[in-house]
């Protein structure tokens, strides 16, 4: 073989060497360029904390009060509600869509009068159930910013739906449900968690 021929292969064995190593580079760099990418597929810390239930210590909340606490990134109402308020609520079954709650959304153990385990506690996700705007809390009887004849409840300012005290929405307003009543059970007198049935409890 003349030198001629000798450097030929010479300089075909770098070029594939080089090569071969350059593809070994590109592809540990397109590794490390994709982990990134994965990780950010992933759901992060907080979002898999979103789902998760989530505790209230009611012992400071006073007749007619209500706590707020967020769960799943939506508003949850915990409304202590008084005597005269209970005794309200039947007295408006008529005026309302869904009075027994039928096509509305609730766990089974929440479906009657007072839409709750307890009647002076009621749990629901604030959220109007007609584009999802955030309703007030109008407790006291003959609000003056409310229709006459207003026993207490709930109102959203967006489009005018009305829900009672039982979070039970009004006829002739465009919210077509109840407020939504998420799962939760009681871990003592006191302390409520949303988000997980009373039955997850037992062991």
């Amino acid at each position: 073989m003349s030198s001629n021929e000798q450097q030929e292969v010479k300089n075909l064995t770098r070029r594939k060497v080089l090569t071969a190593a350059t593809g070994v580079v590109g592809a540990a760099g397109a590794t490390f360029l994709a982990v990134p990418f994965v990780s950010s597929w992933q759901p992060s810390e907080k979002a898999k904390a979103a789902g998760a239930p989530v505790e209230a210590d009611l012992s400071q909340l006073q007749p007619g009060q209500m706590l707020t606490i967020s769960w799943r990134g939506k508003p949850v109402w915990i409304v202590k509600r008084t005597p005269r308020m209970l005794e309200l609520l039947p007295s408006i079954n008529a005026d309302l869509r869904d009075p027994m709650s039928e096509a509305s959304d609730q766990p089974a153990y929440c479906q009657n009068e007072y839409r709750s385990t307890r009647e002076e506690i009621l749990v629901v996700i604030g959220v109007c159930t007609h584009l999802g705007c955030a309703p007030l809390y109008r407790p006291a009887e003959n609000s003056a910013d409310m229709a006459e004849g207003w026993k207490g409840g709930f109102f959203c300012p967006c489009h005018g739906s009305t829900y009672d005290l039982a979070g039970r929405v009004f006829q002739g307003v465009p919210a077509p449900k109840n407020l939504e009543v998420p799962p939760y059970r009681y871990l003592s007198d006191s302390v409520i968690r949303v988000g997980e049935d009373p039955e997850e409890g037992v062991a």
